[in-house]
């Protein structure tokens, strides 16, 4: 058989490959058809694992070969060469695995019977040899890998092939962490989190499976780079999680979090993340309710960083500050942080105000617009009585304890610094501003509306949309309040504020218009 389809000489297949390979549209039935029948599939096979050493082969029939299976028709010939998918997986040619793992992939895709095609993975032993791609194989390998084999835990019947019910099965998920290389456990810990968003069914396996405490033990390990590997797969896997809260529900991961913030020989780098992945989480405001304790465990540890005189000059200080901003974003963190005792947001007002670190001022300035409420909804952006009296007493306090003496003096000091400064005072005008006590403060200072209505001010983009945001709050604001619209000594204010509202937010000129230039022509 192996003779009957062998290729003495490859430059015609070659040849004719590269011209399919590189055809400019996409491939369908019939180009794929024709093409097998000058060559038929075992041909391309063959000189796949023969002819490797000519140049450009292996690269030019391994992209045909992506091509054909693509198709409807090729699709239909897969699961007649199982046999060159188990080859392919265990090829030496990275190139090659690669394709292997996309047909199998393809063969799930394009096979209805679920039935068939996990007796297909199972009779060909094709399961066990997408994880060696996965533990061993180089990263475009191990996506692929991890891909093909989501898509067999998604099927009904595959699902039984990827959880086996024996723990000391070989293929178990939690025996090959236990035995491979710490690369290897975190590409297993990268399946789970992949494997959590096919669908709520396999997440509730996962859980059910006690996979999760794979995490637990990698991030109490001693091993500060695996820790580290694990904290960011925990943050990519919340940022692209369907269904966090079985992930949540089902583990102690979030005191977990909480001890590694709270531990001060713990590194900072990990203490970072925990902060960065526990804000991110928080910033739900569904988990605050369903898991209120935890939430004030985190909120507890990030505020002893914080309270403390030595982390005052790092970036764990902001990295603490942008954490609460996450927090604070939803209405129920924000009632959260302003409701502690004592409360946690005072660490953002007392550091937004002042100007002792940049960085850190502009960290804690666009925490304080999401407590403000300047990214929630309309509805949303007031808190309850008690939180709302909260947040004005500390701006206040803050005030009064500064050279400044009232929140209109502090706004004014800030909203003249640098660019990057004034957009983030934007926002939190923005979000400040549909407050009764606010909105006085903010008029009290015909400074700050000269600023906020001038539509030359900004050159970025950003920068004008955030001042023309923070404008049209103040005017709305303004209309709202018959104390303030009915006054006549502020009827400038409110001509400005109509006025730049009126332009929107990119007329930086009023009357600016192109105008023709004529001039005498240059001679040469």
């Amino acid at each position: 058989m192996a003779e009957e389809y062998s290729v003495d000489d490859p430059t015609q297949l070659l040849e004719a490959s590269s011209e399919f390979a590189n055809y400019p549209g996409v491939q369908n039935d019939a180009s794929a058809h024709e093409f097998l029948d000058r060559f038929p599939l075992p041909v391309i096979l063959n000189a796949l694992q023969t002819k490797a050493d000519v140049p450009g082969l292996e690269n030019t029939l391994v992209d045909v070969l992506e091509s054909i299976f693509k198709t409807r028709y090729g699709a239909s010939l897969i699961p007649q060469y199982m046999p060159f998918i188990q080859v392919g997986l265990t090829a030496n040619s990275q190139k090659v695995k690669a394709l292997a793992c996309k047909t199998v992939t393809r063969l799930l895709e394009s096979v209805n019977d679920y039935a068939v095609s996990a007796h297909l993975i199972i009779d060909n032993n094709i399961y066990p040899l997408l994880i060696d791609c996965l533990i061993n194989g180089n990263e475009q390998v191990t996506t692929l890998a991890t891909e093909a084999i989501a898509k067999i835990a998604g099927s009904p019947a595959g699902i039984d092939i990827v959880f086996p019910a024996d723990a000391n099965e070989a293929t178990h998920l939690g025996k090959l962490a236990s035995q491979c290389s710490s690369l290897g456990r975190v590409r297993i810990l990268a399946l789970i989190v992949k494997l959590f968003s096919v669908s709520h069914h396999v997440a509730s396996v996962v859980s059910k499976s006690n996979l999760l405490r794979l995490f637990e033990a990698e991030i109490n390990s001693n091993d500060t780079l695996a820790t580290l590997n694990v904290m960011e797969l925990l943050y990519e896997s919340f940022l692209v999680n369907k269904h966090p809260r079985v992930f949540l529900s089902t583990s102690t991961l979030m005191q977990l979090l909480s001890s590694i913030i709270s531990n001060q020989s713990m590194d900072s780098v990990l203490r970072s993340r925990a902060m960065i992945i526990s804000g991110r989480l928080l910033s739900n405001g569904n988990y605050i309710l369903s898991d209120e304790s935890s939430a004030k465990t985190v909120v507890s540890a990030i505020d002893r960083i914080l309270s403390s005189s030595e982390s005052h000059d790092t970036d764990e200080c902001e990295t603490a500050l942008e954490a609460l901003g996450q927090i604070g974003s939803s209405m129920e963190g924000a009632q959260l942080l302003l409701s502690s005792s004592p409360p946690a947001a005072r660490h953002v007002v007392y550091f937004a105000f002042d100007r002792q670190g940049h960085g850190r001022q502009l960290a804690a300035l666009h925490a304080l617009a999401n407590i403000a409420g300047e990214t929630r909804s309309e509805n949303s952006v007031i808190l309850t009585s008690d939180t709302e009296e909260s947040l004005r007493r500390l701006i206040y306090e803050t005030a009064s304890k500064s050279s400044k003496l009232t929140p209109s003096g502090l706004f004014l000091s800030v909203i003249q610094q640098d660019p990057e400064t004034r957009l983030a005072v934007y926002r939190v005008l923005t979000g400040l501003g549909a407050r009764p006590w606010c909105l006085m403060e903010i008029c009290s200072k015909q400074e700050i509306i000269t600023i906020v209505t001038d539509a030359a001010s900004e050159t970025t983009k950003l920068g004008m949309e955030a001042r023309y945001n923070c404008c049209k709050t103040i005017h709305t604001a303004f209309n709202m309040s018959s104390k303030l619209s009915s006054d006549p000594a502020l009827g400038g204010i409110a001509a400005k504020l109509h006025e730049s509202v009126r332009l929107g937010p990119y007329l930086a000129r009023k009357h600016r218009e192109a105008q023709p230039t004529v001039v005498t022509a240059d001679r040469f």
